[in-house]
């Protein structure tokens, strides 16, 4: 047995709101208390770790992720205009921030070896100067090599004449555009197309490069949102080895593609490692784009409501068939038509299996960022997990984002309501969608806490509860995510300032400061402030990460 004594710190824990120190036996953390108390664990610890003031916490849990995407993004051409929250661009990207799009495309494409497919992500309008590129321009730019280019939600992308030319029939598909970027199925058969250039070697390099850098961060869990559109069967296969094989975050898999039967649930879900099947299974596409489904038109595309990839019958079916087999389910849904459609089919499964059946299983919809009142009260009731992206409302949302230009000024406003969620008893679980916006939870919590609506703002520590134990309650894993005796030694240890509380409502937050309320502190994340730094992550007790 092994033991590890961790003291002089502050140790985020429910169980002692004023311990400083943790012990920890094999893997389990076994005590948690006050400095005075932590002496007599000395004697009998295999290793003694001074904190040095340093803050420990449960490592975060990213609740929708593509490893390999972020991989590559990471590591290669990363067309963002800034980071999700303004800021800068993850280490080691090769943005576009202060240059144009085509010239840093062009400038790739020339360090690429010859029939190199060129892969990049992350663009949006503000990318090029001169406007969103045509065919033509991206082939001048690329040098006639097969390129795809995804646009910064990875709903629709750019993909040169001779990407397009490598897919049959591509101009008789839903989203074809000759000059533009392509959209629904036509962008799904050029993503296809361009992933498949992508060796089994190069896939292992990008995962494994997004998995250390979510180490790095306190990252403990990774959650995968795989499936057959995404990057495939065996991109999933070679994840799961890799996490098998190497230290690192855990991952846990979805795999995204409808059923209608329980033994097809049951079968699916076996076949790929899934701990469901959900994740980005495709209700809708994305605001961006103007593909995700609404029941009013966009503001700035009058008559376009958006796709709706599945019919309610689908999803009604998929739920009911999860249901009956299980095994946990969700959606991709975006648009508020698109999220009815999810809560029609929840019903329609509690009215055949009973509510309790449906509520046991905590059915995901991924994103719900315009979800109406009726839609609230229907995720509390069947206890519908909202897995969300506070990065969302950083990098799009206010009075000058691009959800006004979409949608409108009201409707932008109602936009990623996690105040309301909260208020209802929706269950939480935030996320990054990474590469979509940047793996950053102390970022993300920040989102959520500074909402660009002021009254959807949550408090930092009901925040980082969605980024910890509430990514694992959605997982089905109501034991871990929190420091106690008996649970997971899954933790981060964190460089930062003094530790506050911080709330929407400042009378809240001056009574949890006060001693008495015995509610444990987190850091300063007001804007401008500097993020904590990580300094060791653990996971079940193994060292994933330390800082040089």
């Amino acid at each position: 047995m092994t033991v590890i004594l961790l003291r002089n710190g502050n140790v985020y824990s429910p169980a002692d709101p004023f311990a400083t120190a943790l012990v920890v036996e094999d893997g389990t953390v076994a005590w948690i208390g006050a400095e005075g108390a932590a002496e007599a664990h000395v004697s009998s610890a295999d290793e003694v770790v001074d904190l040095d003031g340093a803050l420990v916490t449960p490592a975060f849990v990213d609740s929708h992720v593509h490893a390999t995407a972020t991989g590559l993004a990471l590591t290669g051409l990363d067309l963002r205009s800034s980071g999700a929250d303004g800021g800068p661009l993850a280490d080691g990207a090769e943005g576009a921030a202060g240059a144009d799009g085509l010239d840093r495309i062009a400038e790739f494409a020339a360090r690429l070896g010859d029939g190199d497919v060129l892969l990049g992500q992350g663009w949006d309008e503000p990318s090029f100067r001169g406007g969103i590129p045509d065919t033509a321009a991206l082939d001048r730019a690329v040098g006639g090599r097969q390129a795809y280019l995804s646009r910064i939600d990875v709903h629709s992308a750019l993909a040169s004449s001779a990407l397009r030319a490598a897919v049959p029939g591509l101009a008789g598909l839903d989203g074809y555009d000759p000059a533009g970027p392509l959209t629904g199925a036509a962008h799904h058969a050029v993503r296809a197309a361009a992933h498949a250039a992508l060796t089994p070697a190069r896939r292992t390099e990008a995962q494994r490069a997004a998995r250390e850098r979510a180490a790095a961060l306190g990252i403990g869990t990774l959650v995968e949102c795989a499936g057959p559109e995404i990057a495939g069967a065996d991109d999933l296969a070679l994840l799961l080895k890799l996490a098998a094989e190497e230290a690192g975050p855990e991952v846990v898999a979805y795999w995204g593609e409808a059923v209608d039967s329980a033994d097809a649930a049951r079968e699916l879900a076996a076949r790929h490692g899934a701990h469901g099947l959900g994740g980005d299974l495709f209700a809708d596409g994305s605001i961006g784009s103007h593909t995700a489904c609404l029941h009013a038109a966009y503001a700035d595309r009058p008559g376009v409501v958006g796709l709706a990839h599945l019919g309610a019958e689908r999803i009604a079916a998929h739920l009911a068939a999860c249901t009956e087999a299980g095994v946990q389910a969700g959606f991709h849904a975006i648009g508020d038509a698109a999220v009815d459609a999810v809560v029609a089919g929840a019903r329609a499964a509690a009215e055949r299996y009973g509510a309790g059946a449906v509520r046991a299983l905590r059915h995901r919809v991924e994103h719900a960022e315009l979800i109406g009142a009726d839609a609230v009260a229907a995720f509390a009731e069947l206890g519908l997990v909202a897995s969300v992206q506070p990065g969302f409302d950083a990098a799009w949302g206010g009075t000058e984002g691009m959800y006004v230009r979409r949608l409108g000024a009201e409707r932008a406003a109602r936009m990623n309501p996690f105040a309301t969620l909260n208020r209802a008893g929706v269950p939480l679980a935030f996320g990054s969608d990474s590469p979509v916006t940047p793996l950053d939870p102390w970022g993300t919590v920040r989102a959520a806490a500074f909402h660009r609506t002021p009254g959807e703002r949550i408090s930092v520590r009901a925040a980082f509860n969605a980024h910890t134990r509430g990514g694992h309650r959605a997982l089905g894993r109501d034991d871990e995510g929190v420091l106690v005796p008996g649970a997971p030694a899954t933790y981060a240890v964190w460089r930062t300032g003094e530790l506050t509380v911080q709330a929407p409502d400042s009378r809240l937050s001056a009574w949890s400061t006060d001693p008495s309320s015995g509610t444990p502190g987190l850091p300063d994340l007001t804007p401008g402030e500097p993020l904590p730094v990580c300094v060791r992550t653990v996971v079940r007790g193994v060292v994933v990460y330390t800082a040089d």
